[in-house]
């Protein structure tokens, strides 16, 4: 239910975090809310994805989605970017119609139903067991170095639903046939057409990432043509955003010349707690960059893939949120068994006695998250 209280940046703010950082519950639930959380696999010292859910997730190590993840109903897939969908979410991408051929299909034809016919034939498969019969045969991949097209190949099947990943070994997708989709499909409803299909989709990331200004969604729009190819066309129309707002999906709110969207359920309120986060990167907090600048007045950049010379704030720089404010950022790493996180502010170090408790506190967390056994250093600026 709206708020009769006209809305202020401020208060939008405070929902944001109040909505994203809800209080910490189990795995399993954390990801019936959130229904999707982005990966990434440089670990830094931990991966996005465990980063991600440490803040929602009770007593959450590093790793633990890894270890918990055959026990869960998600799944690795691409949403608007690759990472972990609770199925319900997955359910509204599959079946994925390709619209182009794939480049190993190309350069390397007649490979894709033999390795699907292995993996069904055997089970689990990791992709050096096609060496055997498949390997030998490379691609050159987007960085400009050669990997094996038959794990090229595997990639293609996970995408169009026909294998899914079962777990990782040392950070490899391990495969087998996916049989869910067929049962998911046969337990549903009636079929939902593909405009229903299209707002959903937008209703969930939009509401994974709320409140958001109107650029943002129309390019959070545009961007699940990763995941959902097939529906390019829909997800592309000047009318979806407008069709989300006429049929009660999201609600539009104007402040300051800004238009912003909102689930239409829910009321705008909440409170930043007194509390110091160390964010990753593409939490949802600050995963939009237009968002960060008009919510924090600054521009944060992930510089992991920008040379080092010009690196600003550093390799893996975690935004670092204290109250309603992002004051700066943490580059963090583990040495000898002992978590260090050397901080930078954007302007003057908070000086509140509550601040560094708060921040000590923090560290504290992430060292307890990384399971190190010697006691954390924080290095600070001397201004």
């Amino acid at each position: 239910m709206a708020s009769n209280k006209a809305p202020t940046l401020a208060r939008l703010r405070h929902y944001a975090i109040a909505r994203s950082l809800f209080r910490p519950t189990s795995l399993a639930a954390a990801f019936r809310r959130m229904g999707y959380v982005q990966a990434d696999p440089i670990r830094a010292p931990a991966r996005a994805q465990d980063l991600i859910l440490r803040h929602r997730v009770v007593d959450y190590c590093e790793g633990d989605l890894e270890r918990r993840y055959a026990r869960l109903q998600v799944e690795e897939d691409a949403l608007h970017n690759y990472g972990f969908l609770h199925r319900d979410l997955q359910a509204l991408l599959h079946p994925r119609v390709m619209q182009r051929i794939s480049r190993v299909e190309r350069s390397h034809p007649g490979m894709i139903e033999p390795i699907l016919a292995f993996v069904r034939a055997n089970g689990d498969t990791h992709p050096r067991d096609l060496d055997a019969d498949h390997g030998g045969q490379s691609l050159t991949n987007y960085w400009g170095g050669n990997s094996s097209a038959a794990t090229h190949v595997l990639d293609v099947l996970h995408y169009r639903g026909a294998l899914r990943v079962v777990r990782r070994e040392a950070g490899i997708r391990v495969y087998a046939p996916a049989t869910h989709h067929a049962a998911a499909a046969a337990a549903a409803p009636d079929p939902i057409d593909e405009t229903e299909r299209v707002l959903h989709l937008l209703e969930r990331v939009v509401a994974l990432y709320a409140p958001l200004p109107r650029q943002s969604v129309r390019r959070l729009a545009s961007m699940l043509r990763y995941g959902a190819p097939h529906l390019e066309k829909s997800l592309l129309h000047r009318g979806l955003v407008a069709r989300a707002l006429d049929s009660g999906r999201l609600r539009a709110i104007k402040i300051d010349d800004v238009e912003w969207f909102v689930p239409a359920a829910e009321r705008i309120g909440g409170e930043a707690p007194e509390r110091a986060r160390l964010l990753a990167p593409f939490d949802p907090v600050v995963w939009d960059r237009r968002r960060f600048e008009l919510f924090w007045g600054w521009a944060y950049r992930f510089e992991a893939y920008t040379p080092a010379p010009k690196r600003k704030l550093g390799y893996y720089a975690m935004p670092l949120l204290w109250r309603d404010q992002v004051v700066g950022w943490g580059n963090l790493r583990m040495t000898d068994d002992r978590l260090l996180a050397q901080v930078g502010f954007v302007g003057k170090r908070p000086r509140e006695p509550a601040f560094l408790r708060e921040l000590e506190a923090e560290v504290q967390r992430f060292s307890g998250f990384m399971r190190a056994a010697k006691t954390p250093r924080i290095d600070l600026p001397q201004r």
